[in-house]
């Protein structure tokens, strides 16, 4: 199988973040539809220095990287950027239960949003 194409640049970081949000032991996934007709999938990843060095950064998105190249092809979003912000959880959970996680994850991400609450009479709008 071949790896999708990667996000790199911080603008795509930054857009794909206003997308759906799927929290996970492991990782946060962040999916937005581009919109621009392409049906190319593309994954990013990111682990904040909170994780780790640089090493156990990098291994983390080593794993995250492996899981998407198994799973987004099958499961993914065409035409959606994916996102997987690594949790230190990942480090240590094991390969299948992570890829088990993103492929919930990503069947969860195809729900609608959650409708709005509704409001009382009395509260007014800001």
């Amino acid at each position: 199988m071949r790896a999708p194409e990667t996000i790199r640049q911080r603008r795509d970081f930054l857009i794909a973040n206003q997308g759906r949000r799927v929290p996970s032991a492991g990782f946060v996934l962040l999916v937005r539809q581009r919109g621009d007709g392409d049906p190319l999938m593309r994954a990013g990843y990111t682990v904040t220095k909170k994780i780790g060095n640089s090493v156990v950064r990098n291994r983390l998105k080593r794993r995250l990287r492996e899981v998407v190249r198994l799973a987004l092809p099958e499961h993914g979003h065409p035409g959606a950027d994916h996102v997987l912000i690594g949790r230190e959880a990942g480090l240590t959970r094991d390969f299948a239960q992570l890829r088990a996680d993103l492929e919930k994850a990503l069947a969860r991400a195809h729900l609608p949003p959650p409708p709005p609450k509704p409001r009382d009479a009395g509260e007014r709008r800001p």
